[in-house]
């Protein structure tokens, strides 16, 4: 800070979170006071959020299924819906599972797998070059290996028919009501991992009709969707010749599809 200018007391920090549209300043305030290791990186971080930079970004960190997931600038920010989806990921695991994560984003969902998991064989991919580093920052501490390209493109051949669970937290927003999200989302995460197409489903698309050459007999694919998406995805899933089912959390407000690959 400058010369003479004193630190931001707590109420400094919730007045400017504030004025600033954050709906819960207090929590935030909170946060950010504990994460600040000097008075000159609380102003910094206070001006980032009040800036608009999402909170996670501000301090550089998610909480994410009771873990501390590293989320750097640039990268999508998990949200607490898709702890619905590594929920029933967990569910139908089998014991010692090989898990693979596309469109990883910061690795969450391979970290949660592997911290309920463990032991796991895990692997995780994204497109974005932040992500793959991000990821790998997470996933290190789990033996994961982070594959950077295009959904499945990257991945060893060695993987082919072997994964028990693929999730895929592919991006599920229609193009044109990318506009309408928050400006923390649409302005400071990828595009690439919020749009998805005319009618938001053209990642799970491809998802889905690359998955039964990765999983293996009686493996499962678990993707998000919007409620309004559900059966359209569920078709998606059995014209790639999977048995489907949705699943729904009000609690949550999550949706997730879950398609499996036949045994035999």
């Amino acid at each position: 800070m400058s010369p003479g200018v004193p630190p931001l007391s707590p109420s400094d920090v919730v007045r400017a979170l504030r004025a600033a549209g954050c709906v819960f300043a207090e929590d935030e305030a909170d946060l950010l006071l504990s994460s600040a290791r000097t008075p000159d990186e609380l102003a910094a971080m206070v001006g980032r959020r009040a800036a608009g930079l999402p909170l996670e970004h501000v301090v550089g960190w998610a909480d994410f299924c009771g873990l501390r997931v590293a989320v750097d600038e640039g990268v999508f920010v998990p949200r607490r819906r898709t702890e619905f989806l590594v929920r029933q990921a967990i569910a139908l695991a089998p014991p010692h599972p090989v898990v693979l994560d596309l469109c990883c984003g910061s690795g969450a969902l391979g970290a949660a797998l592997a911290a309920a998991l463990d032991p796991a064989e895990l692997h995780a991919a994204d497109v974005e070059p932040a992500a793959v580093r991000c990821a790998r920052r997470n996933l290190a501490r789990y033996g994961g290996t982070v594959h950077q390209g295009d959904l499945f493109a990257p991945l060893p051949e060695g993987l082919r028919g072997r994964v028990d669970l693929l999730v895929a937290n592919t991006p599920y927003v229609p193009s044109g009501s990318v506009g309408l999200l928050p400006p923390e989302a649409r302005l400071h995460e990828p595009l690439v991992a919020l749009d998805g197409g005319a009618d938001g489903l053209d990642v799970q698309r491809r998802v889905a009709a690359g998955a039964g050459a990765w999983l293996a007999p009686g493996g499962h694919l678990l993707v998000e969707a919007g409620e309004s998406q559900a059966a359209l995805a569920a078709r998606v899933f059995r014209e790639a010749g999977m048995s489907v089912r949705v699943v729904d959390s009000e609690e949550l407000y999550a949706t997730v599809v879950i398609g499996t690959r036949p045994r035999g």
